[in-house]
């Protein structure tokens, strides 16, 4: 390494140059790699908190609530057999006006005040009494208090705030939970014979789900596999995870043809390695060791600065960085790079020993 230590300190400028570069691609990815998990965290985290292990939905619904709906005929199936651990539920997207005529979005669930859905002892109870609300914990943030009253825009109901529970959203909306039959009468008026959007499920392992999901024409899907019916999620994760690789595809030909053109200009001084006697073996190790470093190096420094950017923004925008996502941006990075350089490997190991002589002549 003591050729390619020489370099990076006699050759700074072009090594700064292309550092630079690839540290603003990993600036990017690691950017995009917290606006993905925050965007995702944004849509379906409500339902990732409920405790639930499978959701039950109408065949062809495509795990989304709005196109799913089920009645006491699907669901008797699945109360015979589980009995308290399936409960009917209900999700729709609505705006509500608060009393200082602010509208907001919410996704509102409707449980049985029974169900293992209902967050809490205290929800339970509220759910059980007249018609109400119990919202998410952060809207709070809007001002909103126990007692205030928010009017469902539609149907102009009016239901009382009887609480707040854990935090979550679903479908860029924050979750509000009502009793099941306040849920009909909004969704359905006087007509709602008994429909709902879906049946929550929780598996101890013991019963076959896929049989008892043929006996009441349902389909029933984990828990993760009913995220990609949030709305936005696929295609949300589909153009994240395609902007991610295109930046990895360009991380990966920077690095080819910088390190290329590097090796054509260091022709004469590789021949000279060779012939004082350094084997391609040696060489090789040398150029990747260089490229290892000012890879490490620059992709550290722009995860650094996506982790500072994401700190100042967190509060503003939906992202979130885990050390896990960070370190597979880093990972893939630096693969990627030293991918790309295998390109000029070939070079590097035709190069004969006398090249120096000839170019000296």
């Amino acid at each position: 390494m003591f050729l390619a230590w020489r370099d990076l300190v006699v050759a700074k400028g072009r090594f700064v140059l292309v550092s630079g570069v690839i540290m603003l691609v990993a600036l990017l990815s690691a950017s995009l790699s917290g606006l993905a998990n925050g965007l995702v965290d944004d849509g379906i985290s409500g339902l990732r908190r409920l405790p639930l292990t499978h959701l039950a939905f109408q065949p062809g619904s495509d795990a989304n609530f709005s196109r799913s709906m089920l009645n006491e005929t699907s669901m008797k199936p699945w109360a015979d057999e589980l009995g308290e651990n399936a409960s009917p539920v209900g999700v729709s997207f609505f705006n509500v006006r608060t009393t200082s005529g602010k509208t907001l979005d919410v996704s509102l669930f409707g449980v049985e005040a029974k169900s293992f859905l209902a967050p809490d002892q205290r929800s339970r109870a509220a759910l059980s009494g007249p018609p109400g609300i119990v919202l998410s914990s952060e809207m709070t943030d809007q001002g909103i208090k126990v007692g205030d009253v928010l009017t469902v825009v539609g149907p102009d109901v009016e239901l009382p705030v009887l609480g707040f529970t854990y935090g979550g959203t679903y479908g860029h909306a924050d979750i509000a939970i009502t009793s099941l039959k306040t849920w009909q009468e909004l969704v359905y008026g006087p007509n709602a014979k008994g429909r709902f959007s879906a049946i929550a499920i929780k598996d101890n392992g013991s019963t076959d789900l896929k049989a008892l999901a043929a006996s009441s024409d349902t389909v029933v899907l984990t828990k993760a596999q009913s995220y990609k019916g949030s709305p936005g999620y696929a295609a949300e994760t589909a153009t994240m995870t395609l902007i991610r690789t295109f930046l990895i595809v360009i991380a990966s030909l920077v690095v080819g043809a910088f390190f290329t053109v590097w090796t054509i200009q260091r022709t004469g001084q590789i021949g000279l390695l060779k012939a004082l006697g350094a084997s391609n073996a040696y060489v090789i190790k040398d150029a990747l060791g260089q490229l290892a470093v000012i890879l490490v190096a620059a992709t550290s420094t722009g995860i650094l600065l996506a982790t500072l950017a994401g700190l100042a923004i967190s509060g503003s925008a939906p992202f979130r960085m885990t050390p896990s996502s960070l370190l597979s941006t880093g990972v893939i990075l630096v693969v990627a790079g030293m991918a790309g350089a295998l390109v000029a490997l070939r070079r590097i190991t035709t190069i004969p020993p006398d090249t120096a002589l000839r170019e000296s002549v």
